[in-house]
């Protein structure tokens, strides 16, 4: 059986990005399906290309039992296209930007925006907590762990 491919991808890779890596994977960790999932997270610029999650964002996941561990990279239009099953967005920003690199209309349909998937949150993206206070944060998680409930659905009703 193949793994399902997902990368998550925001601005710099360093807060909504691997934190829905780390909330999806732990959502397919406790459905006892993490072996079915390959989960990886992207930026569509490299500001923070190969550092750690931003700091205040492992504090709040970890407070959730998340573990932030992925190390920031630059979304990858030659490969990640096809390396990838789903390319999921955090905000209307950077689904454009990811549709700008599509080479084709196949790159187009693997392309999704997190909030499309929300049940109990009306937003219309996740918003970057990055210059705001610990609520930022906060309300980053619980919008991914809404999402990413609904994402899960979506892939497993494919």
């Amino acid at each position: 059986m193949s793994k399902k491919k997902v990368l998550f991808v925001c601005l710099g890779n360093i807060c909504r990005s691997p934190s829905a890596e780390a909330v999806f994977r732990g959502l397919v960790k406790s459905k006892g399906v993490a072996r079915e999932f390959e989960i990886d997270s992207a930026g569509t610029y490299a500001y923070h290309k190969g550092e750690p999650a931003d700091r205040r964002m492992q504090q709040h996941a970890i407070k959730r039992g998340f573990d932030l561990t992925s190390i920031s990279r630059p979304f990858f239009r030659e490969t990640d296209w096809d390396n990838f099953d789903y390319i999921v967005a955090m905000d209307n920003s950077n689904f454009s930007d990811l549709s700008a690199m599509a080479r084709n209309a196949d790159d187009l349909k693997k392309l999704f925006k997190i909030t499309d998937f929300s049940t109990e949150f009306d937003y219309d993206q996740i918003p970057d907590p990055y210059y705001g206070g610990d609520e930022g944060f906060e309300l980053v998680l619980d919008l991914l762990e809404d999402a990413g409930e609904g994402f899960y659905k979506f892939v497993n009703n494919k």
